[in-house]
């Protein structure tokens, strides 16, 4: 029985939930979760009513065998009969409706582990990205990331023993980076995902409702707020980015294409984000992040743009998040701002070849694009063409690929 991809993605999360509260153990709730929707695709059509519920029993019943061949039934046995292990629905504490996602969201940011292991672990489990991708978004090796995601599994069942949903006040301290989890789910679905060909498969929109439930929890959080400003400020501005196949320049978008209701909602959640940061004037990460979507999402074209107010945001941007994606941004605004007043770029290259050099597969290639566009706004054709035709092997195939191979010549 083939299983619909967005009756999978709704289904997995609560199946995981579940048997990792039956197994004690996030590592093995993942691992019956899988044997059980493997056994649902081997079902014929029509034969599983309930998704969740059949995986669920199912994967119970896989752990149940394993237990027996390990001899251990007759002291595990008590447990087995405590309601929520024979419960078919999702477990949950009292009032407890949390969203199954950001549960395990929760559970895989414990403090326990090393924050490079929190990311690797949520990234993995719970965003469903593959090792490529998050390696490739934390500018490490995917040997590292494998590597983390082994050594964050170990810890976390070592330091807690059991699986269980943090409370309240464990969730609030877990949440910062729990909101870094669904920015890079988010930002690895905009690198990759400029024209999705499923709409099932787009890790941005899966952000995007991430971001929703994590609103329903937090409604007053400034950065809980700047993130889904953020989700749907980009949502909103992806259409109209892709021509046949090949991604535009920011000069060519066609903004009348743009998600208005989007784009309307994303400037409310961004005005209420800044409002209630605190101190004032002092936005985190988030809320600046979304004030800079506002920027662009308001401008009638490219020329229009604040850019000088573009260039403060990203000053503010890189004090409360110093990261080698926001110089690089810092940098594109500064080329703009220097080629409008007429000035000397070579500082800016300087600082992006520095990138180039050193900074993380993410950062050196955004670099390179940068100094590409440079080169070919500012007429040097061939510089522009040889370094798109270097980037031809290290951006992967889809649109932005074919934008370089526009210009490689």
């Amino acid at each position: 029985m083939p299983i619909d991809p967005a009756a999978f993605r709704t289904a997995w999360p609560q199946v995981v939930r579940s048997l990792a509260v039956t197994t004690r153990s996030l590592d093995s709730g993942e691992e019956y979760a899988a044997e059980a929707f493997a056994r649902a695709a081997a079902q014929p059509d029509g034969a599983i009513d309930d998704l969740v519920g059949w995986c669920v029993r199912v994967g119970r019943r896989t752990w149940l065998d394993t237990v027996r061949h390990q001899n251990v039934f007759a002291r595990l046995q008590p447990q087995l009969a405590r309601p929520e292990v024979a419960d078919v629905d999702v477990p949950t504490a009292p009032g407890d409706d949390l969203d199954d996602r950001l549960a395990l969201l929760f559970v895989a940011c414990d403090d326990a582990l090393a924050p490079g292991a929190q990311l690797v672990l949520a990234m993995r489990v719970v965003c469903g990205l593959t090792i490529r991708q998050i390696a490739g978004h934390l500018g490490i090796a995917e040997a590292t990331a494998a590597a983390r995601l082994t050594r964050a599994k170990s810890a976390l069942a070592r330091a807690r023993g059991e699986f269980a949903v943090p409370d309240g006040a464990a969730r609030a301290a877990r949440l910062p980076v729990v909101l870094a989890c669904v920015a890079g789910l988010f930002t690895v679905g905009q690198r990759e995902g400029l024209q999705p060909a499923d709409a099932t498969q787009d890790p941005a929109r899966d952000a995007s409702t991430l971001a929703e439930a994590l609103v329903a929890e937090y409604p007053d959080d400034p950065e809980v707020l700047g993130l889904r400003a953020v989700c749907r400020l980009g949502l909103a501005r992806r259409p109209g980015r892709v021509r046949d196949g090949v991604a535009l320049p920011l000069d060519e978008v066609d903004r009348s294409v743009w998600d208005g209701h989007l784009l309307n909602a994303g400037l409310d959640d961004t005005a209420a984000a800044l409002a209630r940061t605190k101190p004032p004037g002092r936005p985190g990460r988030f809320a600046l992040e979304a004030a800079i979507s506002g920027v662009h999402a308001t401008a009638r074209d490219a020329a229009d743009t604040d850019w000088p107010r573009l260039a403060q945001l990203y000053d503010a941007l890189l004090d409360a998040w110093p990261s080698p994606a926001t110089r690089v941004a810092r940098l594109v605004v500064l080329g703009r701002l220097t080629m409008r007043d007429g000035g000397d770029l070579a500082p800016v290259e300087r600082e992006l070849e520095d990138l180039v050099a050193d900074g993380p597969p993410y950062a050196a290639r955004d670099a390179s694009l940068t100094l590409a566009d440079l080169a070919r706004r500012t007429g040097r054709t061939d510089e522009a063409a040889g370094r798109y035709r270097e980037l031809l092997d290290v951006v992967p195939a889809g649109p932005l690929r074919e934008f370089c191979r526009r210009y490689a010549g």
